[in-house]
């Protein structure tokens, strides 16, 4: 059988009936719009949990905007996973979970937000249990909003952000907004803000509301409260960053197009109140960095400052992770279908490009009057993104992994947002977190039929040049969510993850916006991680997947195998049987979705038109 690490939680009943018998259930937990190969493979170790649902479980709030303190439910959208150890041994630790949502809210806090909860293993099942505390100010419970009104102000939507090796939590405000105007709705006071801070040059500063957003802002999870908004690393659309072991350096991803490759240098190793600021500029002679000096309006304008010291121009970079043997920098740039319009306004501010994308444009066609390469045509595609390296030793960036569809494998890896190193068994692995820009130009795989979702990969950091082919599929949202997060728990077992705003029409807890752990990682064998590719799979004798066809069809379906089959329609209901067939009738459904199952459990959706 092929071997495939997949987990998906909307599946987690349903996996429990999927088998070979001669009799199909009645009813089935039904699965959420995903083919035959999302579901966990009886050879898997590993299992699932969900810890946090956003917009069923209560959170704590201290007194706001003159409101009592309060129990509400949590904001939606989760992002960023922060994960900080717990030192005293008593639990794991505490989860930070970042919310995206931009949501007027009396008692949470207007914009963004964030939700804090200390997590300890159960002895018995291996499996997380959220451990009710009391925090300094009061609160008690589970889970507790961040405090950002009674300390920093409000956030914008909270995005991605960064875990630091000690254990401190930053959180990004990628929301980039350019006058009051545009914050309107999510958030109500658009007055004035009087900065309090204890950054040199910045307390007692006036900002417009606008522009008190769009930082990054460290917090304290364990107490559930914002420590200060990161004015001197420049305000931008933050979306990620990673700090080095020794503390002195931060990478910084903004996501914006142009967006310049950012880091921070600190003082004093581990204080991030004072350093220096650079920027990325391939072309530097010697060290490839531009540093940016100034005081309050050049970090109020640091996308313009940037660019005018011509800073290298990337399509949308997002998270950032730093390999933990190697100490060399990862970073994901999302992509965006037609980057050129941006791509030149960036240029026309000083911005530099890439030469991977100069090659590029050149390889598929796009070039200037001399015949360059040319990234600004405003027809320039850059539909899948890609995953880079910054080596660290040479000063360079290249691509490390592009996206794109496998050549032998089937896969698809679509537009890189999140990303994370993790070791198992001592080696280190990448995770790589899909945020889809679309349906089209093959950026869903064949198995996922007439629905989006994202897809969460490993990858073995031992192959020295990764394709697509080398991914391991090991999870994928309920549709219509983003799958955000992928932060692993400091004793190897677990990795969290988020699906983000999956599809309302979901059953629960799928119609929510959920954080959820995988366990067993520490149970996985070198067999688990891999995926026999056509090439590689030897003499071993492989199955071919359950696969139906024509789909969408409108009245016979055929199977690429003679087998017992049910049809189960979107509720789980079963509507059909037949019996030692190569295919089905389905001319008297009406048209729609559907599901159908094979003797060995194997689920493929059907779309009948």
């Amino acid at each position: 059988m092929k071997k495939v690490l997949s987990t998906l939680l909307a599946l987690a009943l349903f996996v429990a009936v999927a088998s070979a018998q001669a009799i199909f259930a009645e009813q089935i937990e039904a699965p959420i719009g995903f083919g035959s190969r999302t579901l966990v493979m009886p050879q898997s170790p590993l299992t699932t949990q969900i810890i946090f649902i956003g917009g069923t479980d209560i959170v704590e709030t201290n007194a706001t905007y003159g409101n009592p303190a309060a129990s509400v439910p949590a904001k939606e959208w989760h992002d960023f996973i922060g994960f900080t150890p717990d030192k005293s041994g008593e639990s794991l630790g505490w989860v930070s979970v970042n919310h995206e949502m931009v949501q007027a809210n009396d008692n949470i806090g207007d914009g963004g937000g964030m939700t804090a909860f200390r997590v300890t293993r159960d002895p018995n099942t291996d499996t997380l249990i959220v451990v009710e505390q009391k925090l300094e100010d009061g609160r008690q419970g589970k889970f507790f909003a961040i405090d950002f009104v009674n300390t920093v102000g409000e956030t914008g939507m909270n995005c991605a952000g960064i875990q630091s090796p000690d254990g401190r939590i930053w959180t990004a405000e990628e929301w980039f907004q350019e006058s009051n105007s545009d914050i309107i709705g999510g958030i109500r006071d658009t007055s004035d803000v009087v900065i309090k801070s204890d950054l040199a040059g910045w307390n007692g500063v006036t900002l417009k509301k606008y522009e008190s957003l769009n930082w990054m802002v460290e917090v304290d999870p364990i107490q559930a409260k914002a420590i200060r908004k990161q004015y001197n690393w420049g305000r931008q659309p933050f979306e990620g960053g990673a700090i080095t072991k020794n503390l002195k350096r931060v990478y910084l991803g903004p996501d914006a197009t142009p967006g310049f490759f950012g880091m921070f240098i600190a003082d004093v190793a581990g204080d991030f109140s004072k350093g220096t600021l650079y920027a990325y500029k391939h072309d530097k002679p010697g060290y490839n960095w531009v540093p940016i000096f100034g005081g309050t309006d050049v970090m109020l304008n640091a996308n313009e400052e940037i660019a005018s010291k011509g800073a290298t121009m990337y399509n949308r970079i997002e998270w950032v992770a730093i390999d933990p043997i190697k100490g060399d920098v990862y970073w994901t740039e999302t992509g965006a279908d037609r980057p050129g319009r941006a791509f030149a306004a960036g240029q026309a501010a000083g911005g530099v490009h890439d030469p991977y994308h100069v090659e590029r444009a050149m390889t598929l066609g796009f070039v200037d009057s001399l015949g360059n390469g040319n990234p600004n045509d405003p027809n320039y595609p850059n539909f899948y993104g890609a995953v880079w390296k910054y080596d660290v030793a040479k000063d360079t960036n290249y691509v490390y992994i592009e996206g794109g569809n496998g050549l032998t494998s089937g896969k698809n890896l679509s537009n890189p947002d999140g990303l994370n190193i993790i070791l198992i068994n001592g080696k280190p692995y990448m995770i790589i977190e899909e945020d889809l820009n679309g349906r089209s130009q093959g950026r869903m795989p064949a198995d996922f039929q007439n629905v989006t979702s994202c897809e969460l990969w490993l990858l073995d950091m031992a192959i020295e040049y990764p394709t697509v082919d080398d991914l391991v599929r090991l999870a994928v949202t309920p549709a219509g969510g983003e799958v955000t997060g992928a932060a692993f728990t400091p004793d190897g077992k677990t990795l969290l993850v988020n699906a983000q705003h999956p599809s309302t029409s979901n059953p629960f807890p799928y119609n929510h916006s959920f954080t959820f752990a995988i366990h067993g990682f520490d149970k996985l064998t070198a067999a688990d991680l891999t995926e026999p590719t056509i090439e590689n799979r030897g003499s071993e004798e492989v199955e071919a997947p359950f696969t139906v066809y024509p789909n969408p069809t409108t009245r016979l379906v055929y199977f690429n195998t003679t087998t017992d089959a049910a049809v189960y329609n979107q509720a789980g209901q079963r509507l059909m049987v037949v019996r030692n067939a190569n295919s089905v009738d389905v001319s008297g459904l009406a048209a729609g979705i559907y599901f159908i199952q094979n003797a060995k459990g194997e689920t493929i959706t059907l779309s009948i038109q």
